[in-house]
């Protein structure tokens, strides 16, 4: 009894401490929005926000590619060339379908084959990382290499573009005021929320990223989690390729390269574990907003694009070193009280499925 008490205490604790997490990344948002409304007059203004919502989503699907590597203590540095090549394929379809002149059922064919081949991509890196071990770092950064150099191949370094109207309409039209690229996202959003915090799958990948080796003595297939993960890893990579074609009408196998940077300070910003098992949708959602206002902020203050991609790099490594000071302050106030109530490093305690067991204990 006592037992089941202290862990009721402890899932509490832990709760009002994500709820303090959000409200702290909240008061960041609203104070940088005053900042930069103060500092210039155009910050304020629909055209500024429609930027944002049009914006938002593709870094925001790539985030999401890159967040759930990172919950298995991996990377996924292909992204944005998963992305592209997802959208090239997307792309070839199209102009063998008809090109300009391609109907529906042409467009519905190119959509399923850019899934598929994100799948295949994601799938490759997924399999490799869990039946040799290789480092995650070292097989994406393969996987990137390979794909950039294959599309260059196939495209010359150039563009491609020639699509139909419900192209267009996918990266530019609105719904009930909304741009359906943020309607995209936001069912991305809701869908991977659903999975790592309902599914068997998302707790076996906080497990996994919390001691994999332990989860494999446990009974659970790690192998196929993690080739799991990077699949879906690589279908999320495909979404956003395709908006990301959407948007410019036109894809090359360079589009983006700097979106790389900031999927991965979002997920820094957002308190995803880079060691694996910890992290959740909302707060790397609300980061993400936070540094789309910041890069709308500095793009109406005339900011220089290399400076501002400096800053990002200075920003990720100041999150970095808070983190770390941070950890050190909760070790200093007692090695108990920072592990946990067994002493060791809790799984994630607000799933529920992990509460689920510790009730049923």
């Amino acid at each position: 009894m006592n037992g089941l008490i202290a862990r009721l205490h402890d899932d509490v604790r832990n709760a009002s401490a994500g709820i303090r997490e959000i409200l702290g990344l909240i008061a960041v948002l609203i104070a940088l929005v005053a900042l930069f409304g103060l500092t210039t007059e155009r910050f304020l203004s629909q055209a500024t926000f429609t930027s944002i919502a049009f914006q938002l989503p593709v870094l925001g699907l790539l985030a999401l590619a890159m967040m759930i590597p990172m919950l298995t203590a991996g990377l996924n540095l292909a992204i944005t060339y998963s992305a592209n090549f997802s959208a090239l394929v997307f792309a070839w379809t199209i102009q063998a379908g008809g090109g300009p002149d391609a109907g529906t059922g042409v467009f519905i064919l190119a959509v399923a084959a850019s899934l598929v081949s994100g799948a295949v991509i994601g799938w490759l890196m997924g399999v490799i990382i869990a039946h040799t071990r290789a480092h995650p770092i070292l097989v994406s950064l393969s996987m990137m290499i390979f794909l950039r150099g294959l599309g260059e191949f196939l495209t010359r370094g150039g563009d491609v573009s020639g699509f139909p109207p419900i192209v267009a309409t996918l990266g530019q039209g609105l719904l009930l005021g909304i741009p359906l690229p943020l309607w995209i996202f936001g069912v991305c959003v809701a869908l991977w929320t659903l999975i790592l915090g309902r599914t068997r799958l998302g707790f076996n990948i906080y497990l996994s990223g919390s001691n994999i080796e332990a989860t494999r003595y446990s009974g659970v297939d790690t192998t196929r989690v993690i080739t799991l993960v990077y699949t879906l890893s690589g279908i999320m990579c495909a979404v956003a390729g395709m908006v990301m074609l959407a948007r410019f009408n036109s894809v090359r196998v360079g589009h983006g390269e700097s979106y790389l940077l900031i999927t991965v300070l979002a997920c820094f910003l957002g308190r995803v574990d880079p060691f694996g098992g910890f992290g959740r949708v909302l707060p790397v959602l609300i980061s993400l907003v936070i540094l789309q206002v910041i890069g709308s902020g500095l793009n109406l203050l005339g900011t220089n694009q290399h400076l501002a991609t400096a800053l990002w790099g200075l920003l990720l490594v100041l999150v970095m070193a808070l983190r770390f000071a941070w950890a050190w302050w909760q070790q200093q106030r007692g090695p108990r009280r920072a592990a946990g109530p067994g002493g060791s490093r809790p799984v994630k305690p607000d799933h529920p499925i992990v509460n689920e067991r510790q009730t049923e204990s």
